[in-house]
Formats: structure tokens, C-alpha cells, sequence
């Protein structure tokens, strides 16, 4: 009853079933070890965010570049204040706001984004304090250049003069008329009044957009072995309910084999002449 299992058709459905299976289920299992490594990078980034507190500020030079066991560590410059900038709608402790950042010129060819506060409201320069003026030294923490629309970041362009979206070298580079470390400190000790602006968690170790993309990928790779197995079992009941109809005598007469029908003596006769069995007239039977 099933050798049409054996068939080249079959052999191809299931030649395919046998391969999909398994990579819908390693699929399936990378993106779920890749949500579990977001996960624990978020854990690590939050322990630590705890200790860099408490460890002793190391100059900017030893950290550079930014990467996932720099970022957040405490750091210290020394230089002078340069261009101030604003960053809007920022939110710190479910308030709307703008950052106060000023580039901090180190001496080294290249100047240093601090972010010298957080003030709430609509971004306004007249708000904003001035910087210090002459030689200071800043400690705070030391973060990754942002990317528009990620980790809260907006990703809305055109702004006046004067502001910008992201705390980025790419985009501060075109607002300054010289190099900017591709790197920015917040401070411990928020400036002039204004609140500290909290340290964020690394590139890609955040429970953001990413990370739940890749949990909703691990689910979609399973319903489609799952798909693949049902779709193969009901492909297979079918042609199993149809041979055994068959075999029963139980399909309609369009639906069997022409080659195998019977002939009939009606059937046979039409290819044949049949003798003209009709009465005669009685005009033929005069003549």
C-alpha cells in the first residue's frame, strides 16, 4: 500500500523534509543561543556598571579604543573646554530633556565630547551653563559612540545649529573644526547644578530591539520544522487514503486509469458496423 513511497516523486518530498528539519532546528538553536548571549552580556554590563564606580579613574590614553570591558570604566582628562552642543530628547528618569555636552580640548590633536549634564525641557541654549574656563580636569565614565536610532538614541535629523542627535565622532566631526576622540565621558558629578547623565550599557549588550529580534526568529525557525512536519504528514495521508481508495474500487470512473477499464460489449461495439435492425417498411417489402 505504500510503495508509492519509492516513487522519484516521493523520494524528492522526502529527500527535502529530511534536510529542512534539521536546519529549521539549528537555526532554530542559534538564534536562541544568541538572545541567551545578549542576556548574559546584559547581566555582565550591569555587575559591571556597579564596579566601575569604585574603581580608581585611569587616563583616557589606556582605554582607548572604547570596547564591551572599557566601556563604563572611570577615566580622567585634563584640557580646555571648547564648543558646547546640545543633545534632545533625552529622557532620564521618565522626563523629557537635552544633554549639555562641550568638547573637552586634551592637547593631543583631537578633543574629548563631555557630556557635562542633563537638564529637562525642550533643548534651549540659553539654559545651558557655560563651561568653565581656562585648564580643568574631568573624571567620569567612559562610553561608546552612540548610533542613531539604538539604545534610546533618536534618530531624527535636520536639527538647529548648535545640537546634535548622537554623541558620535561621525556626526561631531562635521560640527567642530577639529578631530574628536571616537569615544565620550558623562560625568560622575553632574556640572553647574546639572544631573548626571547615567553611564549606558555597551554595544550590544542591552535587551534591546536586537535581542528580542533574535528570540522571535528562534520561534519562527521551529513552527517551520513544525510546518514541514505537518505538511509531509498530510501530503502522505492523502496519497495513502487515495491508493487504498483505488485499490477499493471507491474512486469515481474520472478518476481511474482509462488504461485499466473494462471494455463493455457497448464499448467494443461502437468501433464495429452493427447491423441495421430497424422494420422494414412496408414500401420495401412491395418492391
Amino acid at each position: 500500500m505504500y510503495r508509492f513511497l519509492l516513487t522519484p516523486r516521493w523520494w524528492g518530498i522526502n529527500v527535502f523534509v529530511l534536510l529542512a528539519i534539521p536546519f529549521c532546528v539549528f537555526m532554530g538553536s542559534w538564534q536562541l543561543s544568541r538572545f541567551e548571549d545578549r542576556v548574559a552580556d546584559h547581566e555582565s554590563a550591569r555587575e559591571q556598571a556597579a564596579t566601575d564606580r569604585e574603581q580608581a579613574a585611569r587616563p583616557l590614553a589606556e582605554l582607548l579604543p572604547v570596547d564591551k570591558k572599557t566601556s563604563g570604566d572611570q577615566t580622567t582628562a585634563t584640557g580646555r573646554y571648547g564648543e558646547q552642543l546640545l543633545v534632545p530628547d533625552r529622557e532620564l528618569d521618565g522626563e523629557r530633556g537635552f544633554y549639555v555636552l562641550t568638547l573637552l580640548r586634551t592637547g593631543d590633536g583631537k578633543a574629548l565630547p563631555v557630556v557635562r549634564g542633563w537638564l529637562p525641557g525642550a533643548a534651549d541654549r540659553a539654559k545651558a551653563p557655560a563651561p568653565p574656563a581656562g585648564k580643568v580636569t574631568v573624571t567620569g565614565a567612559l562610553q561608546a559612540s552612540e548610533l542613531p536610532g539604538e539604545n534610546g538614541v533618536p534618530a531624527k535629523s535636520g536639527l538647529p545649529a548648535g545640537q546634535t542627535g548622537a554623541i558620535s565622532a561621525a556626526s561631531l566631526v562635521n560640527l567642530v573644526p577639529y578631530d574628536v576622540h571616537d569615544a565620550w565621558v558623562t560625568l560622575n558629578q553632574g556640572d553647574s547644578g546639572m544631573r548626571a547623565v547615567p553611564v549606558s550599557a555597551a554595544p550590544d549588550t542591552g535587551l534591546d530591539l536586537k535581542a528580542f529580534q533574535n528570540l522571535g526568529y528562534t520561534g519562527e525557525w521551529f513552527v517551520f520544522a513544525g510546518f514541514v512536519v505537518f505538511m509531509w504528514f498530510r501530503l502522505f495521508r492523502r496519497e495513502a487514503e487515495f491508493v487504498r481508495d483505488a485499490e477499493m474500487g471507491l474512486l469515481p470512473q474520472e478518476a481511474q486509469d482509462p488504461r485499466e477499464t473494462p471494455e463493455t460489449p457497448d464499448s467494443r461495439g461502437s468501433h464495429e458496423p452493427q447491423e441495421d435492425r430497424r422494420t422494414p417498411a412496408p414500401s420495401d417489402v412491395q418492391a
